[in-house]
């Protein structure tokens, strides 16, 4: 019986984070109540509370779905990478910007929950937790590809053009702006294709070598799913 309890917990759980993708998505976060939430996923408002302690938590807890798998993929490029050489380095900046790329491309509930947390959210006072943790994501984030920079750059003895924090923060505005862009119009671009594209091209322009694209058909970065 306690097992089962646990499963049906879980499956509550599911069922309000797909309803707030869903209800974040269509109506954006600040016009969404957690009542809202409850009905469309067929639970009680104090089910919310059982397993979310504010809309600000539901929401985190919605990003982390997609996002954690995401780090994860990250982390285990880093563990494969490590006790090799530095330059190794710039091809675990390429592929997890690649991964992430394809999985926003390739999986609806990616690029829902990516549409949501970069269109459909204000940073008011209820949502303050929801920023914080945007900003741990991305100062975790700049800290990694700050790490690699510094890493291939003193094993190539490459002297960059700027110091490495700026570097960072260049290619993390240019991946995450080509991102916002293509969400506005999957047709307009391909995603997989351009973001593999212009990352070369920044890396290069900082004195990197190129690496031979992975394989990417053309295509692949429309909006289907």
């Amino acid at each position: 019986m306690a097992r089962r309890t646990k499963e049906e917990a879980l499956a509550t759980r599911h069922k309000l984070l797909d309803a707030a993708e869903h209800l974040f998505q269509a109506q954006g976060v600040s016009r969404t109540s957690l009542q809202d939430i409850a009905r469309h996923a067929g639970a009680t408002r104090g089910a919310i509370y059982w397993h979310f302690k504010d809309k600000a938590d539901l929401f985190n807890a919605m990003m982390e779905r997609v996002t954690l798998p995401m780090e994860a993929s990250f982390s285990h490029q880093e563990s494969q990478l490590e006790g090799a050489v530095a330059i190794d380095a710039l091809h675990r900046i390429r592929q997890a910007t690649v991964d992430a790329l394809q999985q926003i491309v390739n999986d609806a509930q990616t690029r829902r929950v990516f549409e949501v947390a970069t269109q459909k959210v204000e940073y008011v006072e209820e949502l303050q937790a929801v920023r914080l943790r945007h900003l741990a994501v991305r100062h975790g984030f700049l800290s990694r590809i700050e790490q690699s920079m510094d890493a291939a750059s003193r094993l190539t003895q490459l002297k960059l053009a700027m110091p490495t924090a700026t570097a960072a923060r260049g290619l993390h505005a240019l991946i995450d702006g080509l991102i916002q862009n293509w969400l506005l119009d999957p047709q307009a671009f391909d995603l997989l294709e351009v973001g593999h594209c212009v990352m070369n091209v920044y890396l290069r322009g900082l004195g990197f070598a190129s690496e031979p694209d992975p394989t990417i058909k053309s295509g692949n970065g429309s909006g289907s799913a």
